[in-house]
């Protein structure tokens, strides 16, 4: 191969080489910015209520271990953190009212996403707000299931 030749093959390699790698950030851009496994949305409202459309009683049932995403939208109650949060949203075993870990969000004004794995435990749990939101934030809680 001549030198004119060697040095149109590099130029391509080069811009293979750039193609394939704008290809893998985005595609991996992508797989971070998506909800991963089952999403599941919840409004904490106003009104110091955990809610969740077409259900009188909220309630979330995942498998163990589900990867499972929170789309959680919070409106303001009438309180708020110094760090501006005005809900929070912790899982708590049912039973002794343990804290699960990795499960204790602060939510702000807005919609927000979380990506976590359900407990590995098949049991009942309950979620809590976290935030002295109003005088009614004590009810604000809601079933959470998990099942084998």
């Amino acid at each position: 191969m001549n030198r004119d030749g060697a040095m149109r093959e590099a130029a391509i390699q080069v811009r293979l080489l750039a193609a394939m790698t704008a290809l893998s950030v985005s595609g991996a851009w992508a797989q971070t910015s998506q909800p991963q496994g089952r999403v599941i949305e919840i409004l904490a409202d106003h009104d110091s209520r955990y809610k969740i459309q077409n259900q009188k009683q909220p309630v979330i049932t995942v498998k163990a271990g589900e990867q499972i995403t929170l789309r959680i939208t919070a409106k303001k109650a009438k309180n708020q953190n110094r760090d501006g949060s005005i809900h929070g949203f912790s899982l708590l075993r049912a039973k002794d009212r343990k804290p699960v870990p990795d499960w204790d969000f602060l939510l702000k004004p807005g919609i927000q996403e979380f990506t976590v794995a359900a407990p590995s435990e098949a049991s009942e749990y309950v979620v809590v707000c976290t935030v002295i939101c109003s005088q009614d934030h004590e009810g604000m809680m809601m079933r959470f299931v998990v099942l084998p």
